[in-house]
């Protein structure tokens, strides 16, 4: 019988997992690996990455859950070959070192992975050994879910509705790939293999909180279980920054921690309101993914191709205040504070923000993605650039760019009391509810009394909000013509 290596990417978990599955299936003896690449490592601005770390906990959780899972099923034990290197290279090398017959790994769907994996798959031709990949982080996948026509969808509502009318024709797509029947296949680890430290592979601890973030298979499982206790009430709460609310298990889905079709079956089980609510954004993220197949160019692109014909304001100012939680605007600036001290930005904080960059400061999308990439824990390349390119309205199902958000009312509508604002903007704690969404409002006298003076304690707004969407209609209106 064959022998397998199983590449683990973007998919830490020992579950319910195609190419795990498969290959035990197909092969007598099963290896198991991960490469801290030096391909997208070595890019990474900075060596305190609380991404990093959260990877480093679960990689170093997986290899013992698969060694005790080997040992259940009567094996000898096993475990994960970590190397640190550039995957194109090392995952040939090991793959002739154990003397396997193919490699399987879950497909991704990045332009960059897509490239990386066609480079893995020649060299490892060229030494005879096959490469094989298996749908696994979506539920449907590039041309799975298409129009009438055979074309890729470009609006979420019939996508959703084509989802998941899909979904109730396929009594497969949500089962789970059975691992523990066939796990004594997994092969042992030679001696002395071990995991390098993260000082090892040139990264340092972030300070990632196992509180706020528990890392690996057991943190993904803890976050889930909480959320099912509260999913009833999602609907309601998901668009208020200040209430527990949502799932928090996006960084999980990133890296697959978690199964995408446990999380759908269970949702779609409940069939409550808050349950098919949380469905559809699950359906978002395979929405996004489809497009990103279907249209790599948004990659650097507007998806709207006239798009391309704007202009944007050369402000690098503006964009430093931004980055930086001075703005003048407390929901905009709480949640950029947020971003930067935890690595995470509430959804609703997200569209808001971004809107603001590009709606009220007329800066390009592009700068506000790029920042979001390097400092969220759940970057996903797939869902960060749909949600900024709707938010700029050059993508496809976009916000109509004459719908601006004006931050002062989303403030005072999704954090009405001011407790989200007051937690990470404390130097405004003081100032009255109906005055912290907009305190340059409050006469000086005021400010003085509620120790907040404005251009001192806080910055006054970097710009109108009034004027700023003049400008943005004007902006956006060379696309009439």
């Amino acid at each position: 019988m064959l022998s397998a290596l199983v590449w683990f990417r973007r998919d830490l978990r020992h579950f319910d997992h195609a190419a795990l599955h498969h290959a035990l299936q197909r092969a007598g003896r099963v290896h198991c690996a991960f490469v801290f690449d030096r391909g997208i490592l070595d890019a990474l601005p900075a060596r305190r990455d609380r991404r990093v770390e959260f990877i480093h906990a679960s990689v170093v959780e997986l290899d013992q859950a698969l060694d005790a899972l080997s040992r259940r099923a009567g094996g000898s034990g096993s475990g994960l070959w970590v190397r640190h290197g550039r995957a194109e290279e090392v995952v040939p090398r090991l793959a002739a070192a154990l003397g396997v017959d193919a490699v399987f790994a879950n497909r991704d769907y990045e332009p960059a992975a897509i490239e990386r994996d066609s480079r893995v798959a020649q060299r490892l031709a060229e030494q005879g050994i096959g490469f094989v990949d298996f749908k696994d982080q979506v539920v449907f996948e590039r041309d799975e879910v298409l129009t009438r026509d055979g074309k890729p969808f470009s609006v979420f509502t019939p996508y959703r509705s084509a989802w998941l009318k899909r979904l109730g024709a396929d009594a497969e797509a949500l089962r789970a790939w059975r691992i523990d029947e066939r796990a004594g296949r997994l092969a042992p680890k030679a001696p002395g293999e071990r995991i390098p430290a993260l000082a090892e592979i040139g990264f340092e601890p972030a300070g990632l909180s196992e509180r706020a973030l528990p890392a690996g298979m057991h943190g993904g499982r803890a976050l889930f279980e909480d959320f099912a206790a509260r999913l009833d009430r999602y609907h309601h709460a998901r668009d208020f920054p200040a209430l527990k609310g949502v799932s928090y298990l996006s960084t999980h889905l990133r890296f697959g921690t978690v199964s995408i079709r446990e999380l759908a079956a269970f949702a779609r089980g409940n069939g409550g309101e808050g349950a098919m609510a949380w469905l559809s954004e699950l359906i978002w993220r395979d929405f996004y993914h489809m497009i990103l197949w279907h249209h790599p160019q948004v990659v650097t692109r507007c998806f709207r191709p006239e798009c391309e014909r704007l202009r944007w304001d050369e402000a690098p100012e503006l964009l430093a205040a931004w980055c930086e939680a001075r703005t003048g605007y407390p929901i905009v600036d709480a949640a950029m504070r947020q971003l930067e001290q935890s690595g995470y930005m509430h959804n609703r904080l997200r569209m808001i923000a971004a809107s603001f960059l590009v709606k009220d400061l007329g800066i390009d999308w592009r700068l506000g993605e790029r920042h979001f990439a390097a400092r969220l824990n759940d970057y996903d390349l797939a869902a960060n650039n749909g949600g900024w390119q709707w938010a700029a309205s050059t993508g496809c199902d976009a916000q109509p760019w004459f719908r601006i958000f004006n931050p002062v009312t989303q403030s005072q509508r999704f954090d009405p009391e001011g407790r989200f604002i007051r937690r990470y903007l404390p130097e405004l704690a003081p100032l009255p509810d109906r005055f912290l969404h907009a305190p340059w409002t409050l006469d000086a006298a005021a400010q003085r009394a509620a120790g907040v003076r404005i251009g001192i304690d806080y910055p006054a707004p970097v710009v109108d909000h009034a004027q700023a969407r003049l400008r943005t209609l004007a902006r956006f209106g060379v696309l009439k013509t």
